[in-house]
């Protein structure tokens, strides 16, 4: 290629994998990925190694360099996007004390209760209630669990914002990832004393907070060697996933929405200000751009579901979905896909997966089918959650993974309602975020392009009416209803 226009890497440091993309304007030029596992040593706990996390980003950037071949030259930064939440503890010299605890962690249900007893006032000011996936919550279990560890503590950091520091020394994070904490006022945008009181919290551990186009430091000779990049390369805030998702598909104006099928999942809206809705259990945060907000449904399960399932059957994903189109539908049983707990709407951290309705006859094209009509009823209800207001999206764009599935994405339309778009380089969606809000952060690019759309090359229309879907989502919604009690840990 002969283009001399500037490339800019994303990184975003998922649960499951980092991905690197190289892009040019608003087009992925190269990409990669490096896997990651996630360690649960007791029922309900989630953590991941921060070195892992380094080794990892390490890995992939330098397969998207080697790719890149003689237009590494043209690499002019680097945007970070992540999974939002986790807690990743440091000493004074920096250094990670124990595994980070992830967002999808629910050791400290209880924590969310003392939280809610101390400021009964904290959802409307933090953009949503008390959860333990949240990172407050996190802080006040390892106050009270681990003491001696915790008197050790000076910083506090993100998991994207912990790869940054490794990338270019300093501790910072943006807007949408601090919105993530329950630390952060949202209407002022500052971290909040009170909140950080309630939850054995010290405001000096936490990073200072920044734009998503930022420019917080150069790339450090070590950090450099390892991904194959120029020392002193600008390194850019970038943001959580949720925002960085929202970036790379034009979500940064009012009414903009999408859906994210990635290991967890979420339905996005862009709002005009500060919209909490903590009684329906919807997110109100800031997004990673100055003075935008947005609202999330959060699904802590996403199509994770769906690689579990291919996982315990020994098959390929792909294959499993495929088998899907041959299920009896009448005879296929509920699944309910709470594998580690639910956030939206449910705010319940102990429910758990399940089959109901198995009989002789299920064939693995049943299962399949229940898995994935169960990851678009966690849809439906988030797109009741958020009521009329979702209204003012005239579709919504899908990103991640999952959006693989042309069939998975024509469930989620159906028993939404909503038409939903696909495009090219759907599944880069964070990274691809990552890397546009480095090049507004260098000025190459306009921060107006920010709301370009992607051109969309698959509609997916929900079809009519359909009475077994929707006797089956009551179904559904009933059997959670059933099995909420016996999951409480105190029955």
């Amino acid at each position: 290629m002969n283009d001399t226009q500037p490339i800019f890497l994303g990184l975003d440091l998922g649960s499951s994998a980092v991905k690197a993309v190289a892009a040019r304007n608003h087009s992925v030029i190269a990409q990669a990925s490096a896997e990651l596992s996630i360690q649960s040593c007791r029922p309900g706990w989630s953590e991941q190694s921060p070195d892992d996390w380094i080794n990892a980003a390490a890995v992939a950037c330098r397969a998207v360099v080697d790719e890149l071949g003689s237009e590494v030259s043209l690499v002019a930064g680097v945007g970070l996007s992540g999974q939002m939440h986790g807690a990743t503890v440091l000493d004074a010299h920096g250094q990670p004390l124990r595994p980070c605890i992830l967002w999808n962690d629910s050791r400290s249900a209880p924590e969310c209760r003392v939280l809610e007893e101390r400021l009964p006032g904290l959802a409307m000011r933090a953009g949503v209630p008390p959860m333990p996936g949240f990172t407050a919550p996190k802080l006040l279990w390892i106050a009270r669990h681990e003491p001696e560890l915790y008197a050790r503590i000076r910083h506090i950091l993100l998991p994207k914002d912990y790869l940054g520091l490794w990338l270019h020394g300093e501790l910072v994070t943006d807007r949408s990832d601090a919105a993530g904490t329950l630390w952060l006022d949202e209407a002022r945008g500052d971290w909040d004393r009170e909140l950080c009181e309630i939850s054995a919290t010290d405001p000096a551990w936490l990073p200072s907070i920044h734009p998503g186009t930022a420019r917080v430091g150069g790339l450090r000779s070590e950090a450099a060697k390892a991904c194959g990049l120029p020392a002193g390369l600008s390194v850019f805030a970038g943001g959580g996933d949720a925002a960085t998702g929202a970036v790379s598909i034009g979500a940064t104006r009012p009414g903009r929405g999408f859906v994210s099928l990635g290991t967890s999942g979420q339905l996005f809206l862009c709002t005009d200000g500060y919209r909490p809705n903590p009684a329906r259990m919807v997110h109100a945060f800031a997004h990673t751009l100055p003075d935008t907000h947005y609202q999330m449904a959060c699904m802590l399960n996403g199509a994770r579901p769906l690689a579990w399932h291919a996982e315990i059957l020994g098959c390929p994903v792909a294959e499993l979905v495929a088998s899907a189109a041959e299920a009896d539908r009448a005879r296929a049983p509920i699944f309910l896909p709470y594998l580690t707990g639910e956030r939206s709407p449910h705010a319940d951290p102990y429910i758990r997966g399940a089959f109901f309705g198995l009989e002789d006859a299920t064939r693995r094209a049943e299962t399949a089918y229940a898995v994935m009509e169960a990851i678009a009823f966690t849809f439906a209800d988030a797109a009741e959650s958020f009521g009329e207001s979702l209204d003012a999206a005239p579709h919504l764009l899908a990103v991640g993974g999952g959006t693989r599935s042309e069939a998975l994405l024509q469930l989620i339309a159906d028993c939404t309602g909503r038409r939903i778009g696909r495009s090219d380089g759907a599944e880069a969606g964070p990274a691809l975020g990552a890397a546009l809000l480095a090049a507004v952060g260098a000025g190459a690019m306009d921060q107006t392009e920010l709301a370009r759309s992607p051109d969309v090359t698959l509609w997916l229309e929900p079809g009519e009416e359909d009475a077994l879907i929707a006797d089956r989502l009551t179904r559904y919604r009933a059997l959670y209803d059933a099995l909420a009690p016996l999951s409480q840990p105190d029955r």
